[in-house]
């Protein structure tokens, strides 16, 4: 634990330095909530602009900001002085992971309280926001760990974070694009969000999830192995 907190302790630090990590955090949740509360058109559904802007936040912030981070802190050889004190890949990443994940999710949050969900409305988009935010962050720390920099990472992360980010709203007016975002961890997260209570929770959504989910975590063990980091 004295590790986890040295972590986010540094984590915080840096992060109020780089202001354009941080603004990552909040910018879309902001847009989502000031569409959500002026824009109103004939027959559109309730909290239509937060479910979009909510998949485009956990496809992009959580992705963008770890792997950022990971590459950084490799570049700089901070990571290898951090093993060589002793701090497992595990502390590590919760440190991190943890940190990065907390900031996303008030980002939700506020979002949501914007939004007009009935309290275990508003509980299940957490519960998938979270669920969400928790896979671009293993991704973000698989791209950081395959990046030699963090313009490398920067330049790899951003078009993957867009393409997860603006799939599920594509999906919306593409037939086509449909079919292939349906694979997708961000696109099954905009269809659980479209209804949090549940009733729209599905085996195929659940699996994309955790394929998804592993998929990440193992690109990251990979990396981290081969940076010779174990």
């Amino acid at each position: 634990m004295k590790n986890i907190c040295a972590i986010v302790s540094k984590q915080i630090k840096d992060t109020l330095k780089n202001k354009a990590i941080l603004i990552q955090f909040v910018m879309l949740p902001l847009i989502g909530a000031i569409f959500e509360s002026t824009i109103k058109l004939e027959n559109m559904p309730d909290n239509f602009f937060s479910e979009i802007f909510a998949a485009m936040h956990i496809g992009m912030a959580p992705l963008v900001a770890v792997s950022s981070i990971v590459a950084e802190e490799r570049e700089k050889n901070t990571l290898r002085v951090l093993m060589m004190a002793d701090v497992t890949p595990l502390q590590y990443m919760t440190g991190v992971g943890g940190y990065v994940w907390v900031l996303c999710m008030l980002g939700s949050a506020a979002l949501g309280l914007s939004s007009k969900y009935s309290p275990e409305g508003l509980a299940g988009f957490l519960l998938v926001a979270a669920v969400g935010h928790l896979i671009s962050i293993f991704i973000g720390a698989a791209v950081g760990m395959f990046s030699a920099t963090q313009m490398t990472a920067t330049s790899v992360g951003l078009p993957v974070a867009m393409v997860f980010a603006f799939l599920p709203m594509m999906a919306m007016f593409n037939s086509t694009i449909e079919k292939i975002a349906r694979f997708t961890y961000t696109q099954q997260i905009k269809l659980f969000l479209a209804r949090p209570e549940g009733d729209i929770i599905s085996t195929e959504g659940i699996i994309v999830l955790a394929v998804s989910m592993l998929a990440a975590l193992s690109a990251f063990i990979f990396a981290y192995k081969r940076n010779g980091l174990e």
